[in-house]
């Protein structure tokens, strides 16, 4: 297996925290009970999206009980309480971070959260330095499923997309790092334990396993 080893890329949700599990819970108390006319979305249709296409793609397949002002106000009251206080560090994150550093490998957060999110998480468990942390808001381009957050990524850390390595949970966020011609490596954790993540090259079940694929064994 050629595992390219200049830069690594990392989703946060599901990956560096365990946040996927109280955002699912808060769309079904929320999202999916009160804020769509109809239906019933499963998590992994909206799961990586950058949470403003979210309502959005919600808007067209299901229609919405509330506004989109709304909506996101919604998400930026839940996201301050769950990223300052509820979510957990997954196990082994700095010590990969620390072998990927003293590798000489670039090392960047690649999210659909808000960068104020991801600023929350670094400070709140110590994740800096990092080469580059970019949030899908901070392009004028459309998010994950679509290639367009990891190709940026990958050009400002000077980089082609596939000399790049992309670790994701999310089958949009998968999408997006296959399509952009990325090393795709999927993270597969309790709460993407039944999907279908076939489109990334590899599957980790935990950061030991990662860091074998990342380094060897």
């Amino acid at each position: 297996m050629d595992v390219p080893d200049d830069a690594v890329l990392f989703d946060m949700d599901g990956v560096l925290v365990d946040s996927e599990t109280y955002w699912h819970r808060f769309e079904d108390e929320w999202v999916f009970a009160e804020a769509i006319e109809s239906g019933s979305p499963a998590h992994e249709e909206i799961t990586g999206m950058p949470y403003y296409e979210i309502y959005d793609y919600l808007d067209a397949k299901y229609g919405t009980a509330v506004t989109k002002t709304e909506f996101m106000t919604k998400y930026e009251e839940r996201a301050e309480s769950l990223y300052g206080e509820q979510v957990g560090l997954t196990e082994g994150v700095r010590a990969v971070f620390d072998a990927i550093r003293a590798d000489g490998r670039a090392l960047a957060i690649v999210s659909s959260a808000r960068r104020s999110w991801i600023d929350i998480v670094r400070e709140r468990f110590g994740l800096d330095p990092l080469d580059l942390v970019l949030s899908a808001e901070e392009i004028d381009e459309p998010g994950k499923p679509e290639p367009h957050v990891y190709e940026h990524a990958a050009a400002e850390l000077g980089f082609d997309p596939d000399e790049c390595v992309v670790v994701e949970d999310s089958v949009n966020g998968i999408e997006s790092a296959a399509r952009a011609g990325a090393f795709t490596i999927a993270f597969r954790s309790t709460h993407n334990a039944d999907l279908d993540l076939s489109r990334a090259d590899v599957v980790a079940g935990s950061f030991g396993e990662l860091r074998e694929i990342l380094f060897g064994s």
